[in-house]
């Protein structure tokens, strides 16, 4: 059983990537491209919006499986610096302080810049097309 399970690895590793940067994409839209609708929009130009924008490119590209490890690095980043700017200060158990999704996207695309994207990939499909040539 575990050898089977051994064998699902690499296709579930592209599945989280593919959710998680879903996830991420759709906080992207909705900051720029105002969908689903929210609350509150940022304005255009804030640190907010700024994030967002990042959310949206670099989420598509980890969502693609494109420069994979680049953009999750980036990515990462964003969410410790929005869980620091965002969060931190409200209390120190992020329970409390609304900051779990940010902690668990920092460190979630941190294991994608040292997984990689997966075989489901526009990543791994260049390294395939690359080792048939």
């Amino acid at each position: 059983m575990l050898s089977s399970i051994h064998l699902l690895q690499p296709h579930l590793l592209s599945l989280l990537r593919i959710i998680s940067s879903l996830v991420l994409f759709s906080y992207g839209t909705q900051k720029i491209l105002h969908f689903p609708a929210a609350a509150s929009v940022p304005p255009m130009g804030s640190l907010s919006w700024i994030a967002g924008l990042i959310e949206l490119t670099l989420g598509f590209l980890v969502l693609i499986g494109f420069q994979t490890r680049i953009a999750a690095f980036v990515l990462s980043g964003l969410m410790a610096f929005a869980y620091f700017i965002g969060h931190a200060g409200k209390s120190f158990y992020p329970a409390q302080n609304g900051g779990v999704a940010a902690i668990l996207f920092c460190f979630l695309f941190l294991y994608l810049v040292a997984a990689g994207a997966g075989p489901l990939s526009v990543d791994g499909l260049m390294k395939r097309n690359r080792v048939a040539a």
